[in-house]
């Protein structure tokens, strides 16, 4: 199981005083972060695409490509990038630049995004959400084949065979399909054949299977085999010293965004009982000391039928730096090993 980090560089407010750090401060942060991931072992960092006050993370490849040019192994993804409100054109020359900056390290997880601020800050519709997604996750697939692509779509100018450059480093460029809880979004990652990840934010592991085989078998219809149907999980996620230094570290944060996306979503206020459940044994957060996560890592593999990577969402503890650094290194020489060792047996 490949085990790794993604993050949305959220900026939060200091409690004290209410103000948030500096966004330079809080990038330097974050590079070091992804250095010290890199140097502990883990498989892969991911970026992900808001486009809110709440975030540093609206242009993630070049993020990426900072963190490519102090990294020498892991593996660097979006996750996920908003490829409905992008051009596929911009975003693969992107990524592919990445890809020669890092040496063949570079990855992409595509989606339709769980905000709906990038459809009209870049002029479409969010009611054509996954029209535009589909339509454009066709032509990136193409450009992923040829340089010089021939396309005809509704909503991007057609491509004549025009070249787009430059190529990746690897021969394909990585692309999994990001998704949430729609089915159809599980059946289309099959039907494509493309590695899945799946967002569990909240509930429990159990409660995705249903979609995870429906993911498995459109595959199978699809005529691929089962070896190609990669599953990946995107989790809550949080290593301390105990499991209380892991929750306390954690759980400020994390009411606070959850709090501000839910005052815009008619959430209620989200509370230390309700955060305690959800990282305990029924939960979907992988929040605790070393031995306990990978337990849970472990747990939630067999749940879903098996799973090849797991990255855990950390983004909530920004404010926590040192512990955030500390977790880092708990996940990759403590936590990794042991479900490196258990997951291969």
């Amino acid at each position: 199981m490949e085990i790794g980090i993604d993050s949305f560089a959220a900026i939060l407010p200091d409690p004290k005083t209410g103000k948030p750090p500096s966004g330079t401060d809080r990038m330097a942060d974050l590079l070091e972060e992804i250095e010290v991931a890199d140097r502990v072992g883990l498989d892969v960092f991911g970026m992900g695409e808001h486009h809110r006050a709440e975030f540093l993370d609206s242009a993630p490849a070049i993020i990426l490509a900072a963190a490519a040019a102090r990294t020498k192994t892991i593996r660097l993804t979006s996750a996920v990038t908003v490829l409905s409100a992008a051009d596929p054109v911009r975003v693969f020359q992107e990524f592919a630049t990445l890809d020669l900056i890092s040496k063949g390290r570079a990855e992409i997880v595509v989606g339709r995004g769980s905000f709906g601020e990038a459809y009209p800050l870049f002029g479409f519709d969010a009611r054509d959400y996954d029209a535009l997604f589909a339509e454009k996750l066709d032509l990136f697939l193409k450009l992923r084949e040829t340089a010089h692509p021939a396309w005809q779509g509704r909503y991007r100018p057609a491509l004549t065979g025009q070249g787009v450059f430059p190529r990746p480093h690897q021969q394909r460029l990585p692309v999994w399909l990001g998704v949430g809880g729609t089915p159809q979004s599980f059946a289309r990652a099959g039907a494509l054949g493309l590695p899945l990840m799946v967002a569990i934010i909240g509930g429990s592991f159990e409660r995705f299977r249903p979609l995870v085989d429906l993911y498995r078998e459109s595959g199978l219809r699809a005529g691929y085999t089962a070896d190609k149907l990669t599953v990946g999980v995107h989790a809550m996620g949080f290593v301390g010293e105990t499991t209380t230094k892991a929750k306390d570290a954690f759980f400020p944060g994390w009411a606070y965004m959850v709090s501000t996306i839910g005052r815009e979503r008619g959430w209620s206020t989200p509370t230390r009982r309700q955060f305690d459940a959800m990282c305990g044994p029924e939960g979907a957060f992988l929040i605790g000391d070393s031995a306990t996560v990978a337990s849970k890592m472990l747990d939630a593999s067999l749940a879903l039928g098996g799973v090849s990577r797991i990255t855990f969402q950390m983004s909530s503890a920004s404010l926590e730096t040192t512990a955030m650094k500390r977790s880092i290194e708990l996940l990759g020489t403590e936590v990794a090993p042991i479900v490196r060792v258990r997951s291969s047996g």
